[in-house]
């Protein structure tokens, strides 16, 4: 794969990711600032680096598995691994303009 097919993917990703929701805030992963990094090899291997809005989220299994199983439904997507990070902490300043209008904080 060559520079502008990685990006191509890349978007389709985030495409994906704006339509996953955390089920306890109605706004998308994506949109949280949840998304630290997405990484796509030339073999369509991809890495992606995330956290959650809480260390001890009850449900931290349940979206780890969402992400990793709607971006593996992208096309020439060949593996998708999800490490869950909390370095940096997440804090309401990763949100999206969007996100923060939806949740009262603007």
């Amino acid at each position: 794969m060559n520079a502008d097919q990685i990006l191509a993917i890349q978007q389709d990703i985030i495409r994906v990711l704006k339509n996953i929701y955390d089920p306890e805030i109605p706004v998308s992963v994506y949109a949280l600032g949840l998304i630290y990094e997405i990484n796509v090899s030339e073999e369509g291997n991809v890495v992606i680096m995330m956290t959650l809005t809480a260390p001890n989220c009850p449900i931290a299994d349940q979206i780890v598995d969402n992400v990793r199983e709607e971006v593996s439904t992208v096309p020439r997507v060949a593996s998708v691994v999800v490490n869950l990070v909390f370095d940096p902490m997440w804090n309401q300043d990763m949100m999206s303009e969007e996100a923060k209008l939806e949740l009262g904080f603007m």
